[in-house]
């Protein structure tokens, strides 16, 4: 009597600790980000257009952080280097924060709405000496996604405002499309501005698709001719769910859970139970 007690207490507290496991998961996964972006605006009231956008962002568990170059910051680096700190931060130009080449690291792809003549000749001819030059020279190194707003003037705010003219001479808006089709060349996106948040969305969906497709080619076909598992909980309905066991063998990671039920699965099939990994 004492044992049987003791046996349904022991399956009472796997069920428990099953159970807390599971949850956790689901938190995780609910709370977990797709990715995250860097919008880079040229004033500090240019993001106000894009509110329902970065609705979108969120919506879509997409994280996004904005960088403002009010006036000329947006044009030469000098000593000049980029911080930010926190969840959809606002980043600030400071001497000791790290350069403005770093900061694409962090990021799965850099959105810069607007992109003047001055930084479109940078890009095209490899020159870097601007914070914007940088940004696209070590996303493109890093081989991160770059969008830019394909409806803008060629001309910096601070030079507007400056000279009161919204659009190029004849002969400088010819130079800026040769350079507009050459950063396309180099890979770079040009997309309407209100469009920004569908084409970063689109993206990480087509990424989010090409990774299950990958994971699903590695269960089912592993290199070394054995299934192997990548969860967490390992439970009798996946072992059910599989057509067959190459060699009677099945892989997992050091530090699954495998629930009670599946125990007496995989001793029922007579499996081989193969670990990897660290614990």
């Amino acid at each position: 009597m004492t044992r049987e007690v003791r046996s349904i207490d022991i399956r009472a507290m796997i069920e428990s600790v099953v159970r807390e496991v599971v949850q956790s998961m689901r938190v995780e996964k609910e709370n977990e980000q797709v990715g995250k972006v860097l919008f880079v605006f040229c004033g500090s009231s240019e993001h106000e257009s894009f509110a329902d956008q970065f609705i979108k962002l969120k919506n879509s568990k997409i994280g996004y952080d904005l960088l403002f170059l009010d006036g000329e910051t947006s044009s030469w680096l000098g000593m000049q280097r980029i911080e930010s700190s926190g969840s959809e931060r606002i980043i600030a130009a400071d001497e000791y924060s790290p350069a403005a080449i770093e900061l694409p690291k962090e990021y799965d792809g850099i959105i810069i709405p607007e992109i003047d003549l001055d930084n479109a000749a940078r890009v095209v001819t490899g020159l870097k000496g601007t914070i914007k030059a940088e940004l696209i020279f070590s996303a493109i190194m890093l081989e991160k996604f770059l969008i830019i707003g394909d409806d803008n003037s060629g001309i910096k705010r601070a030079d507007r405002r400056c000279l009161k003219a919204l659009s190029l001479p004849v002969p400088y808006r010819k130079r800026f499309e040769t350079y507009v089709e050459g950063m396309k060349e180099l890979g770079i996106e040009f997309i309407a501005q209100k469009n920004a948040a569908d084409a970063v969305i689109e993206k990480f969906s087509k990424k989010l698709v090409k990774s299950t497709d990958v994971l699903l080619e590695e269960i089912n076909h592993p290199g070394n001719d054995c299934l192997t598992f990548k969860k967490k909980l390992l439970t009798p309905e996946w072992i059910n769910s599989q057509p067959e066991f190459p060699d009677h063998t099945l892989t997992l990671p050091k530090g699954v859970i495998i629930s009670p039920l599946a125990k007496d699965l995989i001793k029922e099939k007579k499996l081989i139970l193969k670990f990897i990994g660290k614990g």
